[in-house]
């Protein structure tokens, strides 16, 4: 991952309809290896045809429980363990039952001398023999996942990894018992490279991939792209019913609207957490869920797809997970970029080291700025970088200062930019900064500084004593120049509309009456 990701090729981006823009069909390359959708699973997959009834894995594990009850405890033969079906053929061929049953509870029941004789006792208290073995099985079993969960924690690595996979081997036959099953699980969720024949076995059956943990299924899905992307799309799509939910939600006001929650609260969220601990510490996995994230960006134009590219890489961050943070470039870009979010302005020392962070992109690492913009096109980075834009030209007027000749606002319209052409660059695969137009600079925003100006001096004026009034009316005509930046530049459209939102929130009803129709000419791709 050094020096930049590696980008999905350009594929058509057709617009979908609400339910199927989290669907993972085509959500990665349509070619082999490429991520893969619901609807193509290979025959590695759960889905997969299991040998047929009666037939056995290559490591000893009943392929399939066709044959009920028997195939269920058929592991217990190759341990040398009696099962109900030893007894059937003992009792079918004897000629004394009794007398069988009696040796066959003697042969297999707990082999502890002193026992025998406190039974019976058991059974003038009325407790069933079943009841009793189920006990002593219940904490035979406990003590025994406590132990398998020792060894994984003691020890050096190599040999605690030679201990598990010794009794994997000897125990993985019972796989299909229910009661022995958590113990088979255990052991595989602390072996960091389960062999692949028994990962093979697992994946082939519904019933074992669901019980497995997700430690097993990492290894299961860093090597199935389409099982993964299964996995996945109802988390996507649930993501996006809920942005969207939160987006056009009734109950928004001016206290508490879309941008109201912090960046850690929205990472505590479900599908956040779940991404995060399916992840891991997986490198491949994550670049999996970028590749299709980035996909389904491209084939929706579906902003929220770059908020969630945002909150993995900071929930991971969170979790210290530096296996993935130190390999992601966009890793400190983004922490910074994060601080700003939560402080909904961008300070001088934050623009230098995000300005630090853009110039540092090295030649033949372009591709990185795929990532950068994709982070930038987050709809709370962008709300932040307009909210700083109309801060910075409040305090240029006061400081008489042209915006051209600010640094800071400089940068807030480069990253504005790399933000808004996030979708035009992954698609076009030409992964340069967007130019900035010079009249934006020199032109647009000086009439908005203007603007300003005559509020204050309005605002002023209304201030002094009746004597020393001047005869002014507050403008109300906008320049057809302004108009005329609205309808061709996205972000002179941007920038124009927070700050219909800035004099909105002060209640400034002169400035509101004169801007607001200037909206109705806004860009046509806004």
């Amino acid at each position: 991952m050094n020096g930049g990701r590696k980008w999905a090729a350009a594929v058509p981006a057709e617009p979908r309809c609400g339910r199927d823009l989290a669907e993972l069909e085509g959500a990665g390359e349509r070619s082999s290896g490429g991520p893969r959708g619901p609807s193509e699973r290979t025959s590695g997959g759960p889905a997969a045809t299991a040998p047929a009834s009666g037939e056995r894995g290559g490591d000893g594990a009943p392929s399939r429980a066709g044959a009920g009850a028997s195939a269920m405890f058929a592991g217990l033969q190759d341990l040398g363990v009696a099962n109900g079906e030893d007894l059937k053929e003992t009792l079918t061929n004897c000629t004394e039952p009794l007398k069988a049953i009696e040796q066959f509870q003697t042969e297999n029941g707990v082999l502890l001398p002193s026992l025998q004789s406190a039974l019976p006792f058991l059974d003038l208290h009325g407790t069933p023999r079943l009841e009793f073995h189920q006990s002593v099985f219940d904490e035979l079993r406990d003590k025994l996942l406590e132990r398998v969960s020792a060894i994984a924690s003691e020890g050096k690595a190599e040999e605690r990894y030679k201990k598990l996979e010794d009794l994997l081997e000897k125990s993985f036959s019972l796989v299909k018992m229910p009661s022995l099953q958590p113990v088979v699980m255990c052991v595989m969720k602390h072996l960091p490279k389960v062999p692949e024949k028994k990962l093979k076995l697992v994946m082939a059956d519904k019933e074992l991939y669901r019980a497995c943990a997700v430690e097993v299924k990492r290894q299961i899905w860093q090597d199935n792209q389409a099982l993964f992307g299964d996995e996945v799309s109802p988390l996507l799509k649930q993501y996006i019913l809920e942005k969207e939910s939160a987006l056009f939600s009734t109950e928004l006001s001016v206290l508490h609207n879309f941008f109201s929650p912090s960046p850690k609260t929205r990472r505590q969220g479900e599908v956040v957490q779940k991404l995060t601990q399916m992840v891991g510490k997986n490198v491949k996995l994550y670049d999996m869920v970028l590749q299709f994230l980035r996909t389904l960006f491209l084939r929706t134009r579906n902003v929220h797809y770059c908020t969630l590219r945002a909150e993995l890489l900071m929930s991971l961050h969170e979790l210290d997970v530096g296996d993935i943070c130190s390999v992601d470039p966009c890793h400190k870009f983004t922490w910074c970029l994060d601080a700003c979010i939560r402080e909904r302005f961008v300070d001088s020392k934050r623009a230098r080291e995000l300005q630090g962070f853009l110039d540092g992109v090295k030649k033949g690492q372009e591709q990185v700025l795929g990532d950068l913009s994709m982070i930038l096109c987050d709809p709370f980075a962008i709300n932040t970088l307009s909210l700083s834009t109309v801060r910075h030209l409040q305090e240029l007027v006061g400081q008489e200062t042209l915006p051209r000749d600010s640094p800071d606002l400089l940068l807030l319209l480069r990253l504005l930019a790399l933000g808004q052409g996030a979708w035009d660059m992954i698609d076009s695969q030409v992964f340069k900064e967007p130019k900035m137009e010079v009249e934006l600079i020199t032109r647009f925003l000086p009439m908005l500084m203007s603007f300003v100006v005559d509020d204050h001096t309005f605002n002023v004026d209304q201030k002094l004593p009746a004597e020393e009034k001047a005869p002014v009316t507050y403008p109300n005509t906008l320049p057809e120049s302004f108009t005329k930046f609205l309808q061709e530049h996205r972000m002179a459209c941007e920038v124009g509309l927070y700050y219909v939102l800035h004099i909105t929130k002060q209640r400034n009803k002169n400035a509101l009456l004169r801007l607001l129709p200037g909206l109705a000419f806004y860009h046509g791709g806004f």
